[in-house]
């Protein structure tokens, strides 16, 4: 399904997406090229793919995606001469503007490779392409209308090479109104896998909207996750009036380090935060006025305090390895981590030293500060 009513102006969920994909892109980079200055036998090229493009432009004039990627790039020496960009879009009409505004990017000749334009159906035979081939790095974008060409199997046909990650729009109503829709059962394996798909539709049945969409989403994850050791963060998008979800963005990376980068910059794009830990969403209704008390009720970091005492009870560890073996599928970013070791340290509820011997500077929490934590005390019948 293709409508280019989407493309009429950008709607502020639209731009943060387009934001959040953008930011990746930079910091990625100079990731990947760091590397690849240190290890000259590795590929000196890295690529941008994008299967869903668009024409490039909104009707109002703004960019999207595709040509915030390319314009990043021709301000960068060392990615000007590596970026491979290749973007695809079926509708044919898309791809022609796309093409001829690209062509109209002032600096776009820099580009040692010249950006690629493609006019196919996303399907079969790219999976089998990318499946067949050893991909350069490549930070790898799908955005379909809404769920056909999306699939398993495509991701991972590009994730099973280093330095590769995927970043997926997915189309919560759609999928959540198809899951039981038998005319669109075979779209529903290639996204969830065959048995997976089964075990979603019985553990469906009789929930209310917020427990489906924790189980679709959860499932997604789940079945992102049996591939390999991966790591998956979804971002959250409600509709203008901020009571039903519209969409996902979800990120998916064999790295820790890359996992890192993407929570920060999703953390930084949300619209709300209690008591500094972040919603991992976008919701205009945030910026509207809020009765306060409900938010209070809610201490997410208290949360956490608790939580750290009772999962490393008896051990010491590094500030930076408490935050690594704890934090991934959680809401708290690395100061979030900080704060609630320094407030623990503070009240007498942990033990903490830099490892030459020292204490923590007050009002700081460093990487390699070794924490030791009390043993569980003993309960009494």
């Amino acid at each position: 399904m293709s409508d280019n009513s989407f493309f009429e102006e950008q709607k502020e969920q639209s731009l943060v997406k387009s934001t959040i994909v953008a930011k990746y892109f930079d910091v990625w980079s100079n990731v990947i090229i760091s590397t690849q200055k240190r290890y000259p036998q590795y590929s000196q090229k890295i690529a941008y793919i994008d299967l869903f493009a668009g024409p490039g432009r909104y009707k109002d004039g703004t960019q999207s995606t595709p040509l915030r990627i390319l314009s990043n790039a021709i301000e960068k020496p060392d990615l000007r001469e590596r970026l491979v960009a290749i973007f695809n879009d079926k509708d044919e009409k898309n791809s022609k503007v796309l093409e001829k505004t690209i062509a109209e990017i002032p600096g776009i000749e820099t580009l040692k490779y010249k950006p690629q334009v493609y006019n196919r159906e996303v399907g079969e035979e790219i999976v089998k392409m990318f499946g067949s081939m050893n991909l350069i790095p490549t930070l790898f974008f799908v955005d379909p209308w809404g769920y056909k060409g999306l699939s398993l199997r495509l991701v991972n046909s590009v994730l099973k090479d280093w330095g590769c990650d995927a970043l997926f729009f997915f189309n919560y109503n759609r999928i959540n109104m198809g899951i039981d829709n038998e005319a669109v059962k075979e779209h529903m394996k290639a996204l969830f896998g065959e048995e997976q798909a089964i075990v979603l539709r019985n553990k469906l049945r009789g929930k209310d909207s917020h427990q489906r969409e924790l189980l679709i989403i959860e499932e997604l994850c789940q079945a992102l996750k049996v591939y390999g050791s991966r790591y998956v963060l979804p971002f959250r998008y409600k509709n203008n009036r901020g009571k039903r979800t519209s969409h996902h963005l979800i990120f998916v990376s064999k790295h820790f380090r890359g996992y890192e980068i993407m929570k920060d910059i999703m953390a930084r794009e949300s619209t709300s935060d209690t008591q500094g830990v972040t919603s991992f969403e976008y919701n205009p209704s945030d910026f509207l006025p809020r009765q306060l008390l409900l938010f209070q009720l809610s201490r997410p970091l208290d949360d956490l305090k608790e939580d750290l005492l009772g999962t490393f009870r008896g051990q010491s560890l590094t500030m930076q390895e408490i935050y690594e073996k704890h934090n991934v599928d959680t809401p708290y970013i690395k100061k979030n981590y900080k704060d609630v070791l320094r407030e623990l340290y503070d009240e007498g509820s942990i033990e903490a030293i830099i490892p030459k011997g020292k204490l923590p500077r007050k009002g700081t929490f460093g990487d390699k500060i070794i924490v030791t934590f009390p043993e569980q005390e003993e309960k009494w019948p």
